[in-house]
């Protein structure tokens, strides 16, 4: 692929430390910056066993995706992108809230910073908290205003440098080169689901749920995390690791 044509973020950029796979480290992180402790992010061990379904909380506000960039994700995504315009969005009638990723490895945290503040979700956002903070500052600011926000964010910074370094594994450098990439589907206010991520060039509307359907429904399973399985496999000698993490209510 053409350098012109990638969406990774240039080398010169900032890069922070990986994030571990982790709902616990995932829930730190975001709970540092201001989401109530009632909300926790979880995984989610199976999409078609409905017992290990039902060990997570509902409604789920949040599905992050994460899984491995391959050939296939990429000539899918070149293909859905280019006869899209660049998403311009901004102010107080967006439906979602998108974030352009300009910080290296740092797409985990733009996967939840995707999950608190869209939906039901950002009505659990601590008032005068960091998050708050920064929410509120980025809505008005358009897509590459708001990027530059998050770059320039110390509290942003800090928070997931501290979340980084509390895995259960040894943290990798910031240089190092990680192949895997987060997306994540939220439910808006309109009853759209939505994919989110920081490498496309805005936020996809992904259909219609009903009112008492949420991100782990299985409409929602089938628009989201379903059709992106079913490419990888129709691809045929794909790498189909994959992980799902959610958003709910806390368990504790």
């Amino acid at each position: 692929m053409a350098a012109a044509a990638s969406p990774d973020v240039p080398l010169a950029s900032k890069r922070f430390i990986p994030l571990e796979n982790n709902p616990e480290v995932m829930s730190s992180l975001i709970h540092t910056l201001g989401l109530s402790t009632k909300l926790s992010f979880h995984d989610v061990f199976s999409i078609d066993e409905p017992e290990l379904l039902a060990f997570v909380p509902r409604p789920a506000y949040a599905l992050l995706l994460i899984f491995p960039v391959s050939d296939t994700y990429e000539k899918f995504r070149v293909q859905e992108d280019k006869d899209r315009t660049e998403y311009d969005g901004h102010g107080p009638a967006e439906e979602v809230v998108w974030y352009k990723q300009t910080i290296g490895n740092a797409c985990g945290l733009i996967g939840l910073l995707h999950g608190v503040s869209n939906g039901q979700a950002r009505s659990h956002i601590e008032p005068n908290s960091s998050l708050a903070k920064l929410l509120g500052d980025a809505i008005p600011l358009k897509p590459s205003q708001r990027a530059e926000l998050l770059y320039e964010s110390d509290a942003l910074e800090s928070a997931h440098q501290s979340a980084a370094a509390g895995g259960d594994t040894a943290a990798p450098s910031a240089d190092d080169k990680v192949d895997l990439h987060y997306v994540c589907f939220v439910k808006s206010e309109k009853d759209r689901l939505w994919e989110l991520d920081g490498r496309r060039k805005g936020p996809l509307d992904r259909g219609e749920l009903a009112a008492d359907e949420d991100v782990l429904s299985e409409k929602a399973l089938d628009l989201g995390v379903r059709s992106f399985l079913k490419r990888e496999a129709e691809a045929g000698g794909g790498d189909l690791r994959f992980s799902l993490i959610v958003l709910a209510e806390s368990l504790d």
